[in-house]
Order: C-alpha cells, then sequence, then structure tokens
C-alpha cells in the first residue's frame, strides 16, 4: 500500500530526529537542570514553537494541503504553483510582521505566557531576552510549512520529514562545542534555535527546486485562492492546534510552581517520539492522500485509507502507551538522571510521563482522524471540537493543579484529548465517513491484547533488571536497552500469535523500505 510506503518513510527520518532529539534533550538536562535557568529557556523555545505548531504546521497546512494537493490532481503542476506563490507572499508578508511584533511586545507578552515569573525579575527579563532570540524561528518555520505541504502533495515526503533533524543536530552541536565556551548557556541554546530555522528553510527549498517546483515571489495579494486559503485556516487555528494550546495553557499554569515546567517538558520530550513516529508521521502522508482521492471521486478509497491508517497507528501506539505508563521510572532515570537533574526531577518527571502514556492513543488518533476533515475542507467541525477540548483542559488544569500541583496540567491533558478524540470520531462515523472494516474490527482489540500482555512483561523484566537501572551509566543504558528490545519482542510474538498482524504485513513492510521511496 502507497499509504504504508510512504508512512515508513517518513517514519525514518522522524526516527532519526527523535533519536537525536533524545541526545539533545539528555545533553540539556545535564547542562541546565530543571532549575530557572532551564524554566526560563523552555519556556522560551515553546512560545515560538507552539506559533509554528499552532499556525504554520497546524492552521497553515490544515488548509494549504487539501487545496494544493486539489489542484495538483485536477488542474496540473501550473495552477498549483501559482496557488503556492501566491500563498507564499501572503504567508511571508504577515510573518515578518508577526515577528517583528512579538518581538517588540515580549515583555507585556511574558506576563501572559508565564505568570509564574513576574515575581523573580531576574528569571523575567533572561525568558523575555531569550525569547526574542528564538522568535524568528517562526519566520523560517512558517515557509518551511508551506514548501513541506508541497512537497508531500508531490509524493516526496522525505525532506519534509528530514527537516527536523537540522534543529536537533544544531542543538546537539551547540551543546558539545558552543555552550562549553559560553558564559550563558541557554543564550547559546537560543541561537542555535534561530540558526535551525535558516538551515531548515535552506533544505526545503533546495528540495523543492529539484522536484520541479521553483516559487517566485510575488506581490502580495487578497487573490481568489489566499481568500479560500485564509478562510479555511481561520477554524483550522485552532482546531488542529488543541494540543499544543493545552500545553501552552499547562505551561502557563506551572509556573506557579517551581521546576514544574521542566518537569512536564522533559515528559512531554519522552512521549513525544511514539507520537512523532506514529501520529504525525501518519498524518502529514494521510491528509494529501485522503484530498487526492477525495478531489478524485473515490471516497471508498479515502474510508480504506484512514481504515488501515487507524489500524497502523494503534498497533504502533498501544503497545508504546502501556510501556510508558507501566515503567515511566527506568526510561526517565536512564536518559536524564545526571548532572544539575537529580533523582526528585527524575521522580516527578516519571509521574508527569505516566498521566501523558494515558493519553497517548487518543494524541495520535486526534492527528489520524482530523486528516479526514481537513481533507474535505472542513476546518469547522473539528474547531468545534478543539474548543470543547481546550475548555475541558482549563477547568481540569486549574482544578488539579491547585489539588495535586503539575500531576494535575498532565492528567487534565491526557483527559481533554480523549475527550477531543471521541467527539471527532462521533461526527465521523455520524457523517459516514468512518466505519471500521472487518479487518481493523478483528486486530484492534487483538493488537489491545498484545499491548497488556506485553506490558505485563515489561513491568516483571524491570522488576529484575531493579539492580542494573540503577548501576553505574554504560550498565543503566545497557539494561535500559535490553529492556526496550525484550518488550518490543514479546509484543512482535503475542502480535503474530493472536493475529493482531501478519507475517505478510510485515515482509511488505520490510519490502517498502527497501524500495526507499522518494
Amino acid at each position: 500500500m502507497a499509504l504504508i510506503r510512504a508512512f515508513a518513510t517518513v517514519g525514518g527520518y522522524t526516527a532519526v530526529s527523535r533519536v537525536l532529539g533524545f541526545i539533545r534533550d539528555v545533553l540539556i538536562a545535564g547542562t541546565l537542570g530543571a532549575g530557572p535557568l532551564a524554566d526560563a529557556f523552555f519556556v522560551a523555545f515553546k512560545f515560538p514553537n507552539l506559533f509554528r505548531r499552532l499556525f504554520a504546521e497546524g492552521a497553515f497546512n490544515a488548509a494549504f494541503v487539501p487545496l494544493f494537493a486539489g489542484r495538483l490532481e485536477a488542474e496540473g503542476q501550473e495552477p498549483a504553483r501559482r496557488f503556492a506563490e501566491e500563498a507564499l507572499a501572503f504567508l511571508l508578508f504577515w510573518l515578518l510582521l508577526l515577528t517583528a511584533a512579538a518581538m517588540a511586545a515580549m515583555p507585556w507578552l511574558m506576563p501572559v505566557i508565564a505568570p509564574g515569573f513576574i515575581g523573580d525579575a531576574e528569571q523575567f527579563d533572561l525568558a523575555v531576552e531569550l525569547t526574542r532570540i528564538c522568535f524568528p524561528y517562526l519566520l523560517f518555520m512558517g515557509l518551511v510549512a508551506l514548501l513541506s505541504g508541497l512537497l508531500n502533495s508531490m509524493q516526496r515526503f522525505a525532506a519534509a520529514a528530514a527537516a527536523p533533524i537540522v534543529l536537533n543536530l544544531c542543538f546537539v552541536m551547540a551543546l558539545l562545542f558552543v555552550v562549553p565556551q559560553a558564559e550563558q548557556p541557554a543564550h547559546a541554546l537560543s541561537w542555535a534555535v534561530a540558526v535551525a530555522g535558516v538551515l531548515q528553510f535552506g533544505l526545503l527549498l533546495l528540495a523543492a527546486r529539484r522536484a520541479g517546483m521553483s516559487l517566485r515571489l510575488p506581490v502580495p495579494r487578497l487573490t481568489p485562492g489566499v481568500r479560500r486559503l485564509l478562510k479555511l485556516m481561520g477554524p483550522g487555528l485552532l482546531s488542529s492546534g488543541a494540543m499544543q494550546i493545552n500545553l501552552l495553557i499547562g505551561t502557563m499554569i506551572a509556573t506557579l510552581q517551581a521546576s514544574a515546567v521542566s518537569w512536564l517538558y522533559y515528559a512531554d520530550r519522552v512521549y513525544q517520539l511514539p507520537l512523532g513516529l506514529i501520529g504525525i508521521a501518519i498524518g502529514v502522508v494521510l491528509l494529501p492522500d485522503l484530498a487526492r482521492k477525495l478531489r478524485g471521486g473515490a471516497p471508498e478509497a479515502a474510508l480504506q485509507s484512514l481504515n488501515r491508517a487507524l489500524e497502523l497507528g494503534l498497533f504502533l501506539t498501544l503497545p508504546a502507551a502501556v510501556a510508558l505508563a507501566v515503567v515511566p521510572g527506568p526510561i526517565i532515570t536512564v536518559l536524564f538522571e545526571r548532572g544539575a537533574f537529580d533523582l526528585a526531577d527524575a521522580q516527578n518527571t516519571a509521574l508527569a510521563l505516566t498521566a501523558f502514556a494515558l493519553g497517548l492513543p487518543a494524541f495520535v488518533l486526534v492527528k489520524i482522524l482530523q486528516p479526514a476533515f481537513f481533507a474535505r475542507e472542513d476546518t469547522v467541525t473539528p474547531l468545534r471540537f478543539a474548543l470543547v477540548s481546550v475548555a475541558v483542559n482549563i477547568v481540569l488544569s486549574l482544578a488539579l493543579f491547585f489539588l495535586i500541583g503539575f500531576l494535575g496540567i498532565a492528567l487534565a491533558t491526557t483527559v481533554s484529548s480523549w475527550v477531543n478524540t471521541g467527539l471527532l470520531a462521533w461526527r465521523l462515523r455520524r457523517d459516514g465517513h468512518l466505519a471500521l472494516d472487518a479487518r481493523a474490527k478483528r486486530r484492534l482489540p487483538r493488537a489491545l491484547l498484545a499491548s497488556a500482555a506485553m506490558g505485563l512483561a515489561v513491568w516483571g523484566a524491570a522488576l529484575g533488571l531493579e539492580t542494573w537501572l540503577a548501576g553505574p551509566e554504560l550498565v543503566r543504558f545497557l539494561a535500559l536497552a535490553g529492556l526496550v528490545g525484550a518488550g518490543l519482542g514479546v509484543y512482535a510474538l503475542l502480535a503474530l500469535a493472536t493475529g493482531a498482524v501478519e507475517l505478510q504485513d510485515l515482509r511488505g513492510l520490510l519490502r517498502r523500505k527497501r524500495e526507499r521511496p522518494a
């Protein structure tokens, strides 16, 4: 299946990026720990990163890809190119204004995004300065989002999937070679973010030219295509970014508790590995696939693609969620507990990871279900459900934070994502756009059973390896690697034994990987 082949391409590059991301976060944890300096940097990095995911990759991507892919399918490459150029000019103009305005207004924005910093003038000023350094990253990521959507619609997934690797490489290089010589480590990391944005844009620009899609920069105008793009972007701003809004709200509340921002950040980084490898990768591939099939008058083929995406997504997500919920302690301890990141930080981060793990299937399902709306140029319905999700998150975060502290924020994020997932699935099913076929109905319960059994096996293995997991650093890494490997092996055997997956499926996936699709 082309969908699985494309997923293998995106997933492969995403895996490299996430591994580098882990190395990055291990180095950051050892350098900054989980104190005031780390909290200030994570707020600085999260703010432009939120706008990137919410605006550029979220709302813009949800609106641009169906329109561009539809033109490409129905009208050909040249009309699609003209539309992309119109969108590029308009996007660049407004991103320049937004970036300049946000950097100028940062002292007034910071009390909103980090109210807990108000009482500490030094931390507040540092957060403002670091955010100003990081914020131009948004400008370049907006352009990267357009070029990524263009390439993905042309079934060229490799360059866009590889772009995040550049960010993590910049971080790792800065942490290894610049930070040890710098007076202010957080400043060096912030500049690494800005430089990465420029390099990622250059990579995607080169890839677009090689794909025969060199874009000119016309005068920004409100053409009919741009008007349609804006009409879809408005609702999509919240509908595709509800999770990011929920995380921002959590960060705002977490600044009221010392080190809570850092604990939530490190936990977020761990569960982002399976989310990026599975949910985001499938969503990236699924949206242009559904858009082209629907525009080509093949709704049955679109429904089949959605079924296979759900099947693949849950088959890979359920064991990851179970493992993160069952053994969060060893994972966090081995990855982060060193240098400025102490035992108390590891224990609190593990609690947050458990809460996030319970919501991992929902996080992935949202990424799979929303493209079924966006491909039909419907961004309003997901918006309504996203608003409900955000409201639930705000109420629960505030209520639980004052009862159980930072853990309540993670639990509220999980619950709100399940609410969003339930509403999306209900509406798609009601409208006849979601119906599990016989294969999905047969395999999904078996994947859940295999995941639960694997969780028991991993929990028992962790108890047996307890001494090794608390040993010297090399021994801890080997023990964790053995634990992960054993979990993967047990799940694979159980999945085959229960019929959650069939051997020919795995052979087909491996064969498609060897084909090295563009």
